[in-house]
């Protein structure tokens, strides 16, 4: 089992394993404004998890999580997508409300409860807003998919996963009964502002703009 690491610490450490996800080589200043914190506070902490083995710097002053850093970050997601499961699964959240709950449980520490609860909720291998769940051993499940503003017209999909998760997204698409798993086609693209019509199963044709098409995953059927 790791050492316990403070609370700020694993801030840190997730929000750095969360921007290597697109740029291997992090800065300071993507993480003061992922972060938004002082640039002081952030050479601050970076020492202190280079101390730890957590964090490698690279040539330029960039930086990214070691081996050990990655295990880190990858057992506090465990953490927070679980919870995330937890919440919406079997206390009726919806998956606009859980993230910021899920932010505070992700910091309870016994590996015992966090595997315990992993089987109470029959090992989910994706949370509720479809990202992949690490397992016990920090393996996760990659799942085909791509962006539905790339999807071809009247080609069937089912939605796996949004990325942008902020609560204004989440809501609107639950105001049109979009969630994960939901089935759906593009009926016809619109070229003044590349936005699109779709249609679900048994539901009227609703249009989306691009932005929203972009951060939705479909895997096509």
């Amino acid at each position: 089992m790791p050492p316990n690491y403070s609370v700020s610490e694993e801030n840190y450490i997730k929000s750095i394993h969360y921007l290597q996800q697109v740029n291997e080589a992090v800065s300071t200043s993507a993480l003061a404004e992922h972060l938004n914190a002082k640039p002081a506070s952030i050479t601050e902490m970076l020492k202190k998890l280079q101390a730890k083995g957590l964090l490698l710097y690279n040539p330029y002053k960039t930086f990214r999580l070691s081996k050990e850093g990655n295990k880190v970050a990858l057992i506090i997601i465990r953490r927070h997508r679980l919870w995330e499961f937890f919440l919406v699964d079997k206390l009726q959240f919806s998956w606009e409300e859980v993230h910021e709950v899920a932010e505070e449980l992700e910091h309870v520490r016994s590996k015992k409860l966090i595997d315990k609860l992993d089987a109470f909720l029959s090992y989910p291998k994706f949370d509720p807003h479809g990202d992949p769940i690490p397992d016990a051993n920090g393996k996760i499940n990659i799942q085909q998919q791509l962006p539905l503003s790339r999807l071809p017209l009247n080609k069937q999909a089912v939605i796996t996963a949004v990325q942008d998760q902020s609560s204004e997204l989440l809501s609107f698409l639950s105001s049109l009964n979009i969630v994960i798993g939901t089935r759906l086609e593009i009926k016809r693209r619109l070229a003044f502002d590349n936005s699109l019509e779709i249609k679900c199963r048994n539901k009227q044709a609703v249009n989306i703009s691009e932005q929203v098409a972009k951060a939705i995953q479909v895997n096509p059927l």
